[in-house]
């Protein structure tokens, strides 16, 4: 991969992304000025849903140093994407994700495998109790359209740590950052539009951004090998077998940000996002010549996948006689 030039950076194409990225956020804004007082608001609502889940993307790629040479650049990119103009802690996030990376599907140590509403494995499906319980058990069916509060899940969860646990540094940097986020965004949208309508604006907007957040980053990890806490393994088992691909070609990649290549993301994680696809051809052939599984699929497959296997993990918090 070294030898291809695979690891060098693509400058263009992260300038062209990121210009791509500013017109459509003014347009959106542009947008929203010119309906004023209209239902159509919530057509400028789910735009900016989507937008932020792209914005989201390019943060993901800047808190991995694929974008810039030096890592300060990567960081300040990153920290700017997350905080002012997405609304979530990059220092939450960077550190869930690098753990993530580190140790991808592993019981114990991924936090995203770990106990939420939605349980990932049989022992925590099983200890659900109350309401959460009852959704345990149809977890699978209730996966999407519990999606659509995952947009205030992931606000709420990287703020609340920040408050609580964040060194003195962090909360002076981010939290003001992340109010400033919060007030260009909500002031406008409470100060031009009609009450019923201004809550309309935002849920609609959260539900776009959970569900595509969401639904881009499942299809993944989840339904495939759960790694025992104890289990050693070397790195590229670690990674591959772990980690499944989603066919698409280019329209993929930009739509998924790059996670389409999940498999090539975890082996080379700084590797800039159009190198991804000659990677690929890398990586399957040794995985060949080696006999070790490579998984893709398409993206409505990961997604039978996936709700099969959140049905599955449910069925631990079932009565055993029902």
């Amino acid at each position: 991969v070294r030898d291809t030039g695979l690891l060098h950076r693509a400058p263009v194409f992260y300038a062209l992304y990121g210009a791509a990225l500013t017109l459509a956020l003014g347009g959106v804004i542009t947008g929203f000025i010119l309906l004023g007082d209209s239902w159509f608001q919530l057509l400028m609502a789910a735009a900016l849903g989507l937008v932020f889940t792209q914005v989201a993307f390019l943060g993901h790629e800047a808190s991995h140093r694929a974008v810039f040479s030096t890592g300060p650049a990567n960081d300040r990119l990153g920290r700017v994407l997350s905080t002012i103009v997405v609304g979530i802690s990059h220092q939450w996030w960077m550190s869930k994700h690098s753990r993530h990376h580190a140790n991808p599907n592993k019981r114990g140590a991924d936090p995203d495998i770990e106990k939420d509403t939605i349980s990932f494995v049989e022992e925590d499906a099983a200890e659900a109790r109350g309401p959460v319980r009852w959704i345990t058990q149809r977890q699978g069916w209730l996966f999407f359209p519990l999606l659509t509060l995952e947009g205030l899940n992931l606000h709420y969860r990287s703020v609340a740590p920040l408050v609580t646990q964040g060194t003195r540094r962090q909360k002076w940097t981010e939290l003001p950052s992340i109010a400033l986020h919060f007030g260009l965004y909500l002031v406008p949208v409470f100060l031009f539009l009609p009450l019923g309508m201004a809550f309309a604006f935002i849920g609609v907007q959260m539900a776009v951004f959970g569900v595509y957040m969401g639904a881009s980053f499942a299809p993944n990890h989840k339904g495939m090998a759960l790694v025992p806490a104890d289990a050693k393994m070397d790195f590229l088992s670690k990674q591959v077998l772990t980690s499944r691909n989603i066919r698409g070609g280019w329209f993929m990649n930009i739509f998924m940000g790059g996670l389409n290549y999940q498999i090539e993301h975890h082996l080379f994680p700084n590797m800039a996002r159009p190198h991804l696809a000659r990677a690929r051809e890398i990586v399957r052939e040794h995985c060949a010549s080696i006999d070790m599984p490579y998984t893709e699929t398409s993206l409505v497959e990961s997604y039978g996948i996936v709700i099969a296997y959140l049905n599955r993990v449910g069925l631990a918090a079932r009565d055993p006689f029902d």
